[in-house]
């Protein structure tokens, strides 16, 4: 019998912090750096900005001669293909997956979920009750602060604390963080959020262009991939490794090294 994949989801109703791109580098990471076996469901209907990404990450193979060797070297090094992203809509996100854990040669260690960020759809509330681990990224503008936290409450009512869920818990996180504000405002705020009793991880993901680049037509230097890991130059300073380090301590499992 196959073992149960642990399934993630970064997830927020607030646009633009970052829930898609860090599905996207967790899974990367994960699968081409670290061992674990990992797909992605992009339920995030009808963009489906995951598979977009892949498709340009694709095309870019053919015209850039240096990722072209890259991905050949990644190969014989890993010796593992690309993770499978699966695109699909909320309503049908679970049976999909399920489909794709039968019929896959490969057992999956990690499936991540990249959805839509309104709650008020009660196919994303029904998928949400599904993951394992909810992740959500938050950024110290209130307007954006006010909105995550309305969303990570109600997840937490209807089904962190419901225990016919399979959630074991919603974690912030804080990304964008400009290193130039004081920190007595980053605790003002977490007092806010312990006392809506919200865990919240230590690592604070810089606000950085790093974590925007994509490949580009000269050069081997990416840090958001679908076929790539971040580059190593890149890695340095942005946290990323912290990050999800902790996530995987809080999942319980080992890191399994490079």
């Amino acid at each position: 019998m196959k073992k149960k994949p642990v399934f993630i989801a970064f997830s927020t109703q607030k646009g633009g912090v970052g829930k898609t791109t860090f599905t996207v580098l967790a899974a990367s990471y994960l699968h081409y750096l670290k061992g674990y076996n990992v797909a992605v469901v992009d339920c995030d209907y009808p963009q489906h900005s995951i598979n977009m990404m892949r498709n340009r990450d694709i095309t870019l193979l053919d015209t850039n001669v240096a990722l072209h060797e890259l991905a050949m070297a990644q190969f014989s090094k890993i010796e593992k293909a690309t993770y499978p992203i699966l695109c699909t809509s909320p309503e049908k996100c679970i049976s999909s997956v399920q489909k794709l854990v039968a019929k896959s040669d490969v057992e999956f260690d990690f499936i991540f979920f990249d959805l839509p960020g309104s709650v008020n759809n009660p196919a994303v509330l029904e998928t949400l009750s599904q993951m394992n681990y909810i992740f959500t990224p938050i950024a110290a503008d209130r307007i954006s602060l006010e909105s995550t936290l309305s969303f990570a409450t109600v997840v937490k009512t209807l089904i962190v604390n419901d225990p016919e869920t399979s959630c074991n818990g919603i974690y912030l996180f804080w990304n964008m963080v400009d290193g130039r504000e004081k920190t007595n405002l980053y605790g003002a705020y977490e007092a806010i959020i312990r006392d809506l009793d919200m865990p919240i991880l230590k690592t604070f993901v810089p606000n950085t262009t790093k974590y925007k680049k994509e490949g580009a037509d000269d050069g081997a230097i990416l840090f958001r991939s679908t076929i790539f890991p971040a580059s190593r130059v890149l890695l340095k300073g942005s946290r990323l490794a912290e990050l999800i380090d902790e996530i995987l301590t809080t999942v319980k499992i080992v890191d399994n090294g490079e």
